[in-house]
């Protein structure tokens, strides 16, 4: 992990959120127009932003078909899962896929897509 990838992950390994944790509750923001969304720690991005009406493209909802493709502005995520369809390049510029990525503090992101 590169130093400027190192702030974007809240940590090195791949670790599911302990089922007995109560889950944290983040603000999301998307841009440019600044919706936000409550973003639960125990949900993946595009759940909550769903949950709380922001209208952003998915299809398979597992991290391989890179529907939702995201630029995290600012915050830290967290994968239940081996790391999603995203290249190390990628990952070193701060890109993230919603369906799978879960929030750790705070986060801004906008859609990228293809």
């Amino acid at each position: 992990m590169t130093a400027s990838t190192k702030g974007l992950f809240c940590q090195h390994k791949i670790r599911p959120m302990s089922q007995s944790s109560q889950p944290t509750l983040f603000t999301g923001r998307v841009m440019p127009d600044g919706e936000s969304f409550d973003a639960w720690s125990n949900l993946p991005l595009l759940q909550s932003m769903e949950a709380g009406g922001v209208d952003w493209p998915s299809s398979c909802r597992n991290g391989t078909c890179r529907t939702c493709f995201s630029k995290l502005d600012s915050g830290q995520v967290r994968y239940d899962i081996e790391w999603p369809g995203l290249s190390a390049e990628e990952k070193a510029e701060g890109y993230v896929l919603p369906c799978v990525a879960h929030p750790c503090s705070d986060v801004s992101l906008h859609y990228e897509g293809f």
